[in-house]
């Protein structure tokens, strides 16, 4: 549940599909000559085959065959945003999807619930400018009950919106509010729609809305809201998945038929807003550096112009090599960030250009660029090489998008956002074929039509964060809906809902794909698990020597090799490998972690062979140009300021030396990122040293999946991997010491000044992943904090709503896990918080309140009922059999973890629970010590001391 801030991620084929394109792009592959790039094969058409048909009442319904896994999709859009919230009501179009996730009147209890009974993924639902939607993904014999929850809170809902759930629910979404602005940066974007549109147009205010207008926010008005925006003629219902035409007309006129629709609202007028001048301003904010924003309001969705804004947007800053990259990433050094893109909305659009300033450089110096850049590409247009690449990189992004049929930007998403906007379920073809049709002349005619003047600029820099003042109050005007459209008719109801929810009796099996195996010459282990769905093959070649590795190195050695591997390699500068890699349109890179690291390539099925020779050079032969590691050495410190800055990203740098003890291999920032100094001091040859003795063949494993076979692949990785030896002898395998807990509870605080929530942590460490007890823990987990119907979740957010979330999790590693109970709340709650967290653990560990078999059934449901949905996508299983392999695991592990939930007990989660101590958690809270201090330490929870965002203690 949450506000979709940027509307629409760029470009037209929306959330779905060339949203993921952007993304590609966003993280970088981009220009130079085509020639570079071997030619690709032919490419293979795509697309998303749909039916669709309309109930009596009005509700649209698009419906996509997809028999790959045994679920159904169930994604439902109301044409109803913040856009269409009246002076005084700011909010209400998010607050009412908060509403629509309790109860109904004819079930009682959260909306969860029954999903979480059947194993349901992919589950939420968002809120923006311009609609509300909702959408999980359940195994093909839950559709019932799917259709069921979703038809009565469609139809049956109001009954059930008393004062108290307004008020939870109110709560809830004002600690969302709390929750972003209180990030670096995150007040940003409220003010650019301020600034951007005049008072009076629908994207002027916010979608979170105001404090004024939610505590103003009365029960009658939520109600006629209600009836005002959410019925079926104003939605569109899709189903995508094992299901075919004629099973959803049967079954959606059986839970939808009857309900009445609402009126027919008019939506507000296309107005972009174009505006005739430049405007600018700064803000101060708790930030580590200088960032700006700049944002044109540009044309809207549905137009041929958004489409060629967007490839104009991929060759500026779009991509990895993208001309603001190449001049102020790369040649002048003058940011360590840069990006640009087009952000679809329905009224009106916005091109956004944001750039984070290098230290010590003249904000204006980087204003002056990028002004440069955006004019000679505007004048000159691009180039053919960069036009095709940008091309190239947007079908591939579509390509590997319509592997999930739900979820954030699945099928389902792309076909209700074309139903909603455009009245046409296919509209994404349009935009592929504007984009595959998109020429140079087009790209400067929409940068001169949209990106000349009318510009808004806000530089963000360091200093005090003030909290974003509230507009004026507006008394709202009094309103009544309209009457329903009489139009619309409804059908006799099929179903007595009396009997509540339907039971799913059964349910289908897990499936995971068969393992093949071979060994390649050079001594690595190929697995290949097949996945034909979609003519993309993925490689994960896995590595020992994660962050552990460290030991003994300079801090971040790992983290910052596995990195750069990208950044040039075989002899092409970083420039030119990034072009080759989007003119395949692939996907590469490397990272570490706690106890490994891998290098993957994502390959177009028509691009394999040259996408692998990139993919071999990366990991055989990288440059490691000195010039390259030190500009990404700067950038890398930058990162470390900002991970100072997000509450929960110091608390990760601080909080693993505190409970592994110094010197540990796992007393280290979680963030893999090591310290200013370490990497300021870091060195080419500990970068070589590193890749030469864990980034070898010998004992290695190379994970392939997707549309390939092993007579395929494996003579292809023979060619470019077989020759490949280590050298010299392999390091020994890094030994994790086992540690003790403290002997009591500590609490630890670092300083937010001007916080409006503080971050509250509680870690203490259990046995490794390995551990015969790790499968009991991992459900103990579950009903203390590791699903959103837990103990603390229920409790923090749902029962005091001080807070938007609370979870618990641990990592899997060789060593003993992390375990972490974590909670953002609102400041003025911070001790009673902890006092919460606290209490909830003791009740459990102490056996107070021991695990019921309700919720132990409700942990199995959600452990293994979801599986089927589970392997959805290629990388899934990937990451499965990733995991696997680290941890020793047998092929059928995911077989056995099954059964072994299965089997539980209530006893068997009882004899795990005193795994946590809550007499020796480790805590840290980052807050507003001015606020929080004192009544933190009127708890008595243990020792409290101030730490410094390193780690070290403050004089008080």
């Amino acid at each position: 549940m949450s506000v979709d801030r940027l509307r629409t991620a760029p470009t037209r084929p929306r959330a779905a599909l060339l949203a993921l394109a952007t993304g590609l792009a966003l993280s970088g592959f981009a220009a130079a000559p085509m020639a570079l790039a071997a030619p690709p094969a032919q490419a293979v058409g795509v697309d998303i085959p749909y039916e669709t048909f309309t109930l009596p009442n009005g509700l649209r319904v698009v419906v996509h065959t997809d028999r790959k896994a045994p679920i159904v999709a169930v994604n439902i859009w109301y044409h109803v945003g913040s856009k269409d919230e009246p002076a005084g009501r700011s909010g209400f179009a998010h607050l009412f999807e908060h509403l629509m996730f309790q109860a109904s009147e004819n079930h009682d209890g959260e909306f969860f619930d029954p999903f979480k009974q059947v194993g349901v993924t992919d589950q939420n639902g968002t809120t923006n400018t311009d609609r509300t939607n909702y959408f999980q993904n359940v195994p093909t014999t839950a559709l019932d009950m799917a259709l069921w929850m979703e038809s009565d809170r469609m139809g049956h809902l109001l009954g059930a919106v008393d004062q108290a759930a307004l008020d939870e629910q109110r709560g809830v979404v004002q600690n969302e509010k709390r929750q972003g602005e209180n990030q670096p940066y995150g007040q940003v974007w409220d003010k650019l729609t301020r600034a951007l549109y005049p008072k009076g147009h629908p994207y002027h205010h916010g979608v979170i809305g105001s404090m004024n207008d939610l505590n103003a926010a009365a029960l009658d008005d939520v109600k006629q809201w209600f009836r005002t925006w959410y019925g079926p003629n104003n939605a569109v219902l899709v189903l995508a998945g094992d299901i075919d035409v004629a099973t959803a007309r049967r079954k959606v006129a059986q839970y939808f038929g009857d309900i009445p629709a609402g009126p027919t609202m008019a939506q507000p007028a296309v107005d972009v807003a174009k505006r005739s001048a430049d405007t600018r301003e700064t803000m101060e904010d708790q930030v580590p550096q200088v960032r700006i924003y700049r944002a044109w309001n540009v044309a809207e969705l549905g137009t041929t112009e958004i489409d060629h804004l967007q490839v104009l947007g991929s060759v500026l800053g779009g991509a990895k090599a993208s001309r603001l990259d190449r001049r102020l990433l790369h040649d002048d050094r003058l940011v360590d960030n840069i990006s640009a893109g087009a952000y679809g909305s329905q009224l009106g659009s916005n091109f956004v250009v944001m750039a984070t300033v290098k230290q010590g450089v003249d904000p204006a110096t980087v204003e002056k660029a990028i002004d440069e850049e955006l004019e000679r590409l505007i004048t000159e247009g691009p180039s053919a090489e960069e036009l095709e690449r940008a091309k190239t990189s947007f079908r591939a992004g579509f390509v590997r998008g319509i592997e999930r049929i739900g979820g954030f930007g699945g099928k389902a998403d792309a076909l209700a956002e074309c139903t909603v906007y455009e009245g046409d379920p296919g509209c994404f073809r349009d935009s592929l074929a504007n984009v595959a049709a998109t020429t140079a002349e087009d790209v400067k005619a929409a940068g001169a039509k949209w990106l000349d003047v009318g510009s808004h600029t806000i530089t963000v820099v360091p200093g005090a964060r003030t909290p974003l003042a509230e507009e004026p109050a507006v008394t709202p005007a009094p309103f009544t809906p309209p009457a329903p459209d009489a139009k619309y008719t409804t059908t006799r109801s099929r179903i007595d809902r009396s009997t509540g929810v339907p039971k799913t009796a059964s349910f289908p099996e897990l499936k995971f794909p068969a393992q093949e195996r071979a060994t390649l010459s050079n001594g690595t282990q190929v697995i290949l698990a097949r996945r034909p769905e979609i003519p993309v093959v993925q490689l994960s070649y896995e590595f020992k020597g994660g962050y552990t590795a460290d030991l003994g190195r300079t801090p971040g050695t790992a983290s910052f090799t596995m990195n750069v591997l990208d950044e040039g390699a075989g002899g092409l500068g970083a420039l030119d490998f990034a072009d080759r890699v989007e003119a395949l349109g692939a996907s590469l890179g490397a990272g570490a972690s706690l106890d490994g690291s891998n290098a993957y390539v994502s390959a177009l099925k028509e691009n394999l062979d040259p996408s692998l020779a990139l993919f071999a050079d990366m990991l055989r032969r990288p440059n490691f140009d000195q010039k390259e590691i030190d500009r990404i050495k700067a950038t890398w410190i930058a990162g470390i300021a900002q991970e100072k800055a997000r509450p929960s990203s110091v608390a990760m740098r601080v909080l693993p030396p505190l409970v592994y003890g110094a010197g540990h291999p796992y007393a280290i920032p979680f963030t893999g990122s090591g310290t200013e100094d370490a990497i300021a001091k870091l060195t080419r040859d500990e970068l070589v040293a590193f890749h030469r003795d864990w980034v070898r063949p010998e004992g290695a494993t190379l994970i392939v999946v997707g549309d390939t076979t092993l007579d395929e692949i494996v003579p292809m990785l023979e060619r470019h991997f077989g020759d490949w030896r280590g050298t010299g002898a392999a390091p020994a395998a890094i030994e994790v010491a086992e540690v003790a807990r403290p002997t009591a509870p500590r609490v630890f605080l670092i300083d937010q000044p001007g916080a409006v929530q503080a971050n509250i942590f509680a870690a203490q460490v259990i046995p490794p992943t390995n551990d015969a007890s790790s499968t009991r823990f991992d459900m103990v987990n579950t009903v203390i904090g590791g699903d959103f119907t837990a103990r603390l979740n229920m409790n923090l957010r749902e029962d005091k709503h001080w807070s938007y979330g609370a979870r618990s999790s641990a990592s899997g590693t060789l060593g003993q896990r992390p375990w972490m109970a974590s909670a953002p709340v609102q400041i003025d709650k911070t001790a009673e918080a902890m006092a919460e967290v606290q209490r909830e653990l003791t009740d459990f560990a102490d056996g107070d309140r021991p695990a019921t078999a309700a919720e132990l059934a409700r942990a199995q449901a959600i452990q293994t009922l979801s599986l089927p949905g589970a392997y959805e996508t290629a990388w899934s299983v990937m990451s499965t059999i990733g995991g696997n392999v680290r941890f020793g695991r047998p092929d059928d592990y995911v077989f056995q973890r099954k059964a072994e939930i299965e089997s539980m007990t209530v006893a068997d989660l009882g004899g795990v629970a005193t795994t946590i101590d809550p007499k020796a958690l480790t805590w840290i809270v980052v807050g507003d010590l001015k606020q929080i201090e004192a009544p933190i330490r009127a708890l008595e929870l243990g020792e409290v001391q101030v730490l410094d965002a390193d780690g070290q203690p403050v004089g008080r």
